[in-house]
């Protein structure tokens, strides 16, 4: 059994990785189940567009499918004809057959030599799609939340993403005890046994059932990006990472297969990590309906021809998901009618020598059946409320070389998240050449809390004193290549301190508007992110 986690006093401790441990590999590389999203949004748009049903169902033929959901929860479909949807994306280096893949392909990956990763489920989203065509809801599951299993050898809890990797080698351990050698039938019955203990566990954590999964490698996203001709995305700030190859200016860009894969691999250098990552998977998806909605967008048989051969070479879905029929619920995942959250993590830990994620079970869950319509929002307050108090702080906005226009956007943001508009203008270094190119927050006495507000909306980690500054004044100065969100006024709004109402024990919490998890993304456009 593991051991009980150890709290520690601040931060997030240093991240660590078991070598020895089998099937874990490295987990360096995240990965992006986008392209199954797009798949299935591209049905809706192009049945929409008046394609046969009969020639979709012909398109959709030959895909691999699993039956990983036989015996989680008994199979049992949602109530009232909703649809949940588990997407898994493996760092894998492998194919569908355990094969190893090309290493042309791996070259342009920028995924080593095929000997990283391994069978972790980097990327866990949940996505619930109501029968209704009202917003669809996806929650990411951050890949080292420490949760319970029951069918592992040797763990009562694991980082959910190892649940796959350690139940297919004790799979594949105990197959080759009883003689099977056949390395084909022992690849098989392991992914079937890792999908498998990956639903359970994930229902059991969420205290959802799961209607549908769909799984990808690596090659299937780099394939369906190529597929898509490209996918825009926006930054905050400019990053370079030489592990995941990332290697973006700021602001609003359009990525190839290659540089949309190391997107969403990065989480060197970004300021919240796998969290921001997360971030990244997220918006990836946003855009990606987002492209998929425009006008044009694969209305003939040859692009959704190109679509489902991504697919048949890269995807597995559950064998009793009918795609034709299906899109009869995802004219809304087209719409932009759709909000990815983070799922909200408690503390960072140390187990075992590995950095996870403590998560309050029950709190998960009941953010989680609120959201999908299954239990009721906490009830109006029934005793007494107080005032939440407001932001005091006075903001001056400088423009320290970003875009003409782009202090006045920041500083109208603020204003409307409650804050006292201040100076707007040109910081002093503005007129030379050396102004810097990332962005500052500071602050004088008795503004760090509102200044650390300020700093989380821009994405910084924090904002730094200045003796300097007058008392409750926040000072930012825009560096030379930040770009506002395109939901910058709608980020600001939910940061706007509100009535803070007593309620009872059991009232249901709202979704989290910040915290290390972060804000919410809109998937209504193409929304920045770290």
């Amino acid at each position: 059994m593991r051991s009980r986690p150890t709290p520690l006093a601040n931060g997030r401790p240093p991240s660590h990785r078991h070598a020895h441990r089998r099937a874990r590999g490295r987990s360096r590389a995240g990965v992006m189940v986008g392209r199954v999203v797009a798949l299935v949004a591209s049905c809706a748009v192009v049945a929409s567009s008046g394609v046969a049903w009969a020639t979709l169902r012909d398109l959709s033929q030959g895909i691999t499918t699993s039956n990983a959901l036989a015996g989680t929860r008994d199979g049992a479909p949602s109530r009232d004809g909703s649809v949940n949807i588990l997407l898994i994306g493996l760092d894998s280096r492998k194919d569908q057959n355990g094969d190893q893949l090309p290493a042309a392909i791996l070259d342009q990956l920028h995924a080593g030599d095929g000997n990283e990763g391994g069978y972790n489920t980097n990327t866990l989203i949940l996505m619930h799609i109501p029968n209704d065509g009202s917003r669809v809801t996806a929650f990411s599951i951050p890949r080292d939340d420490y949760v319970a299993v029951n069918n592992i050898p040797n763990n009562d809890h694991v980082k959910i993403k190892e649940a796959y990797g350690l139940k297919k080698a004790s799979t594949e351990d105990a197959l080759a005890k009883t003689g099977v050698t056949d390395p084909h039938t022992l690849e098989t019955a392991g992914r079937e046994a890792g999908r498998r203990e990956t639903v359970q566990t994930v229902e059991d954590f969420l205290g959802v059932s799961i209607d549908h999964l769909a799984e990808v490698n690596l090659a299937g996203f780099y394939d369906l990006s190529t597929a898509l001709d490209g996918v825009q995305v926006c930054l905050n700030s400019a990053v370079k990472d030489s592990y995941s190859g990332a290697n973006f200016p700021a602001g609003l860009q359009t990525l190839n297969g290659a540089q949309a894969l190391a997107f969403v691999r990065q989480r060197h250098g970004l300021t919240n990590g796998d969290l921001d990552r997360t971030h990244r998977q997220q918006a990836f998806l946003a855009s990606v309906t987002h492209k998929l909605s425009s006008a044009g967008t694969f209305t003939n048989v040859g692009k959704l021809q190109s679509l489902f051969d991504v697919a048949k070479r890269d995807v597995v879905i559950s064998a009793d998901w009918d795609i034709p029929t299906f899109i009869k619920q995802a004219t809304n995942l087209t719409g932009g009618n759709v909000q990815f959250a983070t799922l909200p993590i408690e503390r960072f830990d140390i187990v075992d020598g590995q950095s996870v994620n403590i998560v309050d079970d029950a709190k998960v869950q009941k953010e989680v059946r609120v959201a999908f319509g299954l239990e009721a929002a906490a009830a109006p307050a029934t005793t007494t409320t107080a005032e939440a108090p407001g932001y005091s702080a006075t903001v001056d906005v400088l423009n320290g070389g970003s875009r003409a226009g782009t202090a006045t956007t920041v500083s109208e943001a603020l204003s409307g998240a409650g804050f006292t508009q201040g100076t707007i203008g040109n910081s002093n270094s503005n007129s030379n050449s050396t102004s810097s190119s990332a962005t500052s927050v500071s602050y004088g006495s008795g503004a760090q809390a509102d200044a650390d507000a300020v700093a989380t909306l821009l994405g910084r980690s924090s904002a730094s004193p200045d003796s300097s500054l007058p008392a409750g004044r926040v000072s930012v100065v825009l560096g030379k290549s930040y770009i506002p969100a395109t939901d910058l006024a709608k980020r600001a709004a939910a940061l706007k301190p509100t009535t803070a109402a007593a309620t009872s024990s059991d009232a249901a919490p709202a979704a989290p508007a910040a915290g290390p998890q972060g804000l919410p993304v809109d998937g209504s456009g193409i929304p920045c992110v770290n």
